[in-house]
């Protein structure tokens, strides 16, 4: 159906939800929530175009999936609606919510089915329990519990959303703004995630994969006349340190390497790029926090990790202990789980000459399961 095009609101922060973990990045098998969600809607053949919004940092990563539209979120769900309509030139438009995962096909059929009906199609609860508001019973029966998808006039939706006020659905603002909704029946099954619970109501959302994912990561520092030497977490004793734009740790930047290869993320230059002031003199420790703190908020569990540290020079075996400690925090698993070897390169190469350090590193990442919460 070349005139509706499907927006899936994929931007928020999930802090309803409970868990570090995004529920948009809950993992079914080895698919992402909001992925697993836009197939559904994908295999029905109706839509021109499927618009799916998201935190602008997480963009680049969904790009690895699929080739949806993706536009950056805004601060509120309204606000990111409004950035994704600036893409659609459909006359309709359907809106969902990522986290109304188990919109069925037949449901989605009755929507659609209502095309040009109204300025708004919008689904709908009864309400079975006695309702009581501001102190007094109320007829339960004059309440509806609305849900998404919403269909709707493209042009009425864009001009409902100018007004500055926020609205928590399409419907209310179209009418807010003298446009007309016509209601249809909802779908139990169709139950938004909202809080960990909820996710036990869903059927069909199967677990996540036990896949175990590796990555490895390399990197090399030259040796520089001055500055401090900072290896694995920890200051190193020594009259020189490393040729960097950060402090130089090659330790934890093949650390981090490692971890954004298990996860298929790229790799450290692409979230820190060395040309950025931001990141001159930047304690590395503190950016193996923000990629610790990423793959959490993404599904990931850190399993374990393992270097190998290659240097002629400085020795460094004093401070593997003090190395495992602090990686260990930093990476929230257990001391046993860090595991970390030096080793020499027999006099040969650079590292031979004593030049510089090279670093190998090895790390393995799990998807979050969900279902032993």
């Amino acid at each position: 159906m070349s005139n509706l095009t499907l927006i899936l609101l994929a931007a928020g922060s999930s802090t309803r939800f409970g868990l570090n973990v995004k529920k948009q990045w809950l993992r079914v098998g080895t698919e992402p929530l909001w992925y697993f969600v836009a197939q559904k809607f994908e295999k029905t053949d109706y839509f021109k175009k499927i618009i799916i919004t998201s935190s602008a940092d997480e963009i680049e990563f969904m790009k690895n999936y699929a080739d949806f539209t993706f536009v950056e979120g805004g601060a509120t769900r309204q606000a990111s609606l409004r950035n994704s309509l600036c893409e659609v030139d459909t006359e309709y438009v359907l809106v969902s919510d990522i986290a109304r995962s188990c919109v069925s096909e037949e449901f989605l059929n009755e929507i659609v089915s209502h095309i040009g009906k109204s300025d708004c199609i919008v689904p709908y609860l009864k309400v079975h329990d006695t309702v009581v508001y501001d102190g007094v019973t109320i007829d339960r029966d004059k309440v509806k519990m609305i849900q998404t998808p919403q269909l709707s006039r493209t042009s009425a939706l864009k001009s409902a959303l100018e007004q500055k006020e926020e609205f928590t659905d399409e419907s209310s603002a179209i009418v807010a703004n003298g446009g007309k909704r016509e209601f249809i029946f909802g779908e139990n099954d169709a139950h938004k995630i909202t809080r960990i619970d909820d996710l036990k109501k869903l059927s069909c959302l199967t677990p996540p994969s036990n896949d175990t994912l590796s990555g490895v990561g390399f990197d090399v520092h030259a040796f520089d006349d001055k500055g401090e030497m900072y290896l694995g977490g920890i200051r190193i004793e020594s009259d020189y340190g490393f040729k960097a734009h950060s402090d130089g740790d090659v330790a934890i930047h093949a650390l981090v390497d490692a971890l954004l290869g298990a996860a298929g993320m790229g790799d450290i230059g692409m979230i820190f790029p060395d040309n950025d002031d931001a990141y001159k003199g930047i304690d590395s420790k503190e950016l193996l926090k923000r990629v610790v703190t990423k793959l959490r908020h993404l599904g990931f569990i850190i399993v374990n990790v393992d270097l190998t540290i290659a240097a002629e020079k400085p020795r460094i075996g004093n401070y593997k202990i003090a190395m495992k400690k602090t990686l260990s925090s930093i990476l929230s698993i257990e001391n046993s789980r860090v595991n970390i070897k030096a080793t020499t390169t027999e006099k040969l190469g650079f590292i031979g000459r004593g030049e510089g350090v090279g670093v190998i590193a090895n790390a393995n990442l799990k998807y979050f399961d969900w279902m032993k919460i």
